[in-house]
């Protein structure tokens, strides 16, 4: 198994942050021919997904819609740190936290119209995602 980290920066409370060139770049050097990226997010308060990059819009339907779903609110049981991180909490576990990407003949298999997005529900923050690459070389 080959493993990497991935750090990211947020800039703003909430934001969807393209990391598909650095997961192709991972890919790409790892020798991989064949077999599945998985990329991970250990934090609660973000996420992972696959979406389109054809359209900026995208990211910001996405984040609107989130936030309908789980608007920030001061009556979540959940406390810990302000109502967003609570809101944040839920939007994770919505969205998932991980992705798997099937590699074939050496690259991320995406689709022609997919990329993978690290969703940011509680920053800015300094995150970090991994990268785990599992197959033959």
């Amino acid at each position: 198994m080959h493993t990497r980290q991935i750090d990211i920066e947020s800039t703003h409370p909430q934001e969807l942050i393209s990391i598909s060139d650095e997961v192709r770049g991972i890919v790409e050097a790892s020798g991989l021919a064949n077999g599945l990226c998985t990329v991970f997010c250990p934090h609660t308060t973000g996420g992972l997904t696959l979406n389109s990059p054809l359209d900026p819009t995208t990211a910001q339907d996405l984040r609107e819609e989130l936030d309908r779903l789980v608007p920030t609110r001061t009556n979540f049981h959940h406390q810990f740190d302000t109502p967003a991180d609570a809101a944040a909490h839920v939007k994770g576990a919505l969205v998932g936290h991980s992705v798997t990407v099937p590699v074939v003949d050496g690259q991320l298999g995406l689709g022609w119209s997919q990329g993978i997005f690290f969703c940011e529900f509680d920053g800015p923050r300094s995150r970090q995602v991994r990268v785990c690459l599992l197959g033959d070389a």
